[in-house]
């Protein structure tokens, strides 16, 4: 199995359950994961990724790292120098349109929205409430453009399109979408050469139904000119994707991978889990696994069963940790002080 991985952490494209799956198997194996300095869970996001961001680099004696997977704005030549040549990038997209409309719910106290009542008031005038020059206004638009290191704002001509593609191709092995995130997990398995427990999840940091709301047609096409970069961004690998797919799997064994992992999953539901599945902020009893609520979303949890034996009750507390109680957790095993 591969264990030098890149994950450029997108914002807002079920990129926190992505990184569970790493966080579990980067703990399973023993890795060590480039950690922002001092434990937080941004590398200085929203700043150009920079090496000495990362707990315990020196560039004197460049130590590598095995997985680097925290939010930040992306820049191969400082990455480089933190993780093994030979490390696999990967990332996650999400179509813009449903990407905008969670931003705007989780990101509502940004500049941008916290003004703005509702989507259609943003776009019945989006220069009164956005201003690019805020050190916030990544959120509100392109913000996949943004994190993968481009200009957010620049003119949308087919050349610069075609350079951004091309730089992407360039960086990352494999792009995945969210949209079809059962199928990500295969094509990420198959590429890291990882088992099928590997890489299965719960859902997390996903939100309450109550917080969505359907958007007309006309606020879809506003979004996607508004998300012009992102959309192509999206469009592009999404097409690639499934090219990917075709090439090294093929549809049909795709879809026995994918119902061998979500026949795992139901099963590990039922092993783990109370009920059926995740549960509003408060009816979540253990406040360790009480995830961060943040803006007008509802983030969602879990509840784990009762009475599970040592082994079980560990490999299910994995799953369903939310991510910065997990990456705080892995953080204090990774630095621990090391007694004489």
């Amino acid at each position: 199995p591969k264990t030098d991985i890149v994950f450029l952490k997108v914002h807002k494209s079920a990129s926190s359950t992505v990184m569970n799956v790493l966080f579990r198997f980067g703990e399973t194996h023993n890795l060590t994961f480039a950690f922002p300095i001092g434990g937080g869970n941004q590398l200085f996001y929203p700043r150009h990724f920079l090496a000495r961001f990362v707990q315990g680099f020196s560039p004197r004696s460049p130590q590598r790292f095995n997985i680097l997977c925290h939010h930040m704005r992306f820049l191969q030549p400082e990455v480089q120098k933190v993780v093994s040549s030979s490390a696999i990038y990967f990332s996650i997209l999400r179509n813009p349109v449903q990407l905008m409309e969670s931003s705007f719910m989780y990101y509502k106290g940004t500049s941008a929205f916290s003004r703005a009542r509702s989507l259609e008031e943003f776009f019945n005038q989006p220069y009164h409430y956005y201003n690019p020059a805020d050190s916030d206004s990544h959120y509100a638009r392109n913000l996949m453009t943004f994190d993968f290191g481009f200009n957010p704002n620049g003119a949308v001509s087919a050349k610069r399109v075609q350079l951004m593609l091309k730089a992407i191709e360039a960086s990352f092995d494999l792009l995945l979408i969210s949209e079809y995130f059962d199928e990500s997990m295969v094509l990420l398995k198959e590429v890291l050469c990882w088992d099928l427990d590997s890489v299965i999840s719960f859902p997390l940091n996903i939100r309450d139904s109550s917080t969505k709301s359907p958007l007309s047609d006309t606020i879809v096409e506003k979004i996607k000119d508004w998300n012009r970069l992102d959309w192509e961004i999206y469009t592009h690998f999404n097409r690639t994707f499934w090219e990917r797919i075709d090439q090294d799997i093929g549809r049909e064994r795709m879809q026995q991978e994918v119902k061998a992992l979500r026949k795992r999953q139901a099963e590990l539901a039922r092993t783990c889990l109370q009920g059926i599945g995740s549960v509003a902020p408060k009816d979540i009893k253990d406040s360790s696994l009480q995830p961060l609520q943040h803006g007008k979303a509802k983030i969602l949890g879990y509840n784990l069963k009762q009475g599970l034996d040592k082994e079980t009750e560990r490999m299910c507390r994995r799953l369903v940790t939310p991510e910065l109680q997990y990456s705080s957790a892995l953080y204090k095993k990774q630095f621990a002080q090391k007694r004489p």
